[in-house]
């Protein structure tokens, strides 16, 4: 008669120790991320830089464990094409939201480089993934969501320590993409990524520094105790 199976965990081990540089490193890498419009260069990303970027979104904390992302990789300027004339009635319909004073400014802003980034990367959440009931998702189940947001942190400063470019498009509809990707109802799009080698950057965010808007300090979103 077979016993019953020790499933005990691995014992944990002490956390490691990052060094004065590998911290200042991190640092660096968090504060020169930029949200990159259409200043990609036409060079593929290396098949090992993107895996080893991919392994870092892969390695985001996720609730309960349930990795509930997943990462489509579009290259295809049939399909991006596609995407492109999406991005266009979004962005047509987004520039009339704003007062009229606005809108020329915002029609010089570049926001997107779909088609001349040489990869896309829409990055999902599948929120059927671990079943009806995922440890953390009883109470907050949009925390999936979030997961996932934190996969795509992971990729983007992984993209930037490798010297890739990332910029987030988020002027899209949803409705317009679904058939675009073929994705089934229970997985939502969460961000769809341009990726791509990059000549130069702006030395701070790219709105600052065309006058659309302005950073404010850390100060100013510190609050104890309460609201």
């Amino acid at each position: 008669m077979t016993g019953p199976v020790n499933r005990r965990s691995p014992a944990p081990v002490a956390a490691r120790a990052f060094s004065d540089e590998e911290r200042r490193a991190l640092y660096d890498v968090i504060a020169h991320r930029r949200d990159v419009r259409n200043e990609f260069l036409p060079d593929p990303v290396d098949e090992d830089v993107l895996r080893r970027i991919l392994e870092a979104a892969h390695a985001a904390p996720s609730v309960g464990l349930s990795q509930p992302w997943d990462f489509i990789l579009l290259r295809d300027p049939l399909r991006r094409a596609q995407v492109r004339a999406a991005f266009a009635r979004a962005n047509d319909e987004a520039q009339a939201m704003f007062p009229p004073d606005k809108r020329s400014a915002y029609a010089a802003l570049k926001l997107e480089g779909i088609e001349k980034a040489p990869l896309n990367i829409c990055v999902t959440c599948d929120r059927s993934r671990g079943g009806p009931v995922v440890l953390g998702r009883t109470h907050q189940p949009e925390t999936d969501l979030y997961s996932t947001v934190c996969a795509v942190q992971n990729l983007w400063l992984a993209a930037r320590a490798e010297g890739v470019g990332v910029g987030w498009v988020s002027i899209l509809d949803e409705a317009d993409l679904r058939p675009i990707l073929r994705l089934p109802e229970h997985v939502r799009v969460v961000a769809y990524l341009c990726v791509g080698h990059v000549r130069e950057l702006f030395d701070g965010p790219e709105l600052a520094a065309r006058g659309w808007a302005r950073a404010r300090t850390l100060d100013a979103h510190v609050r104890e105790e309460g609201w």
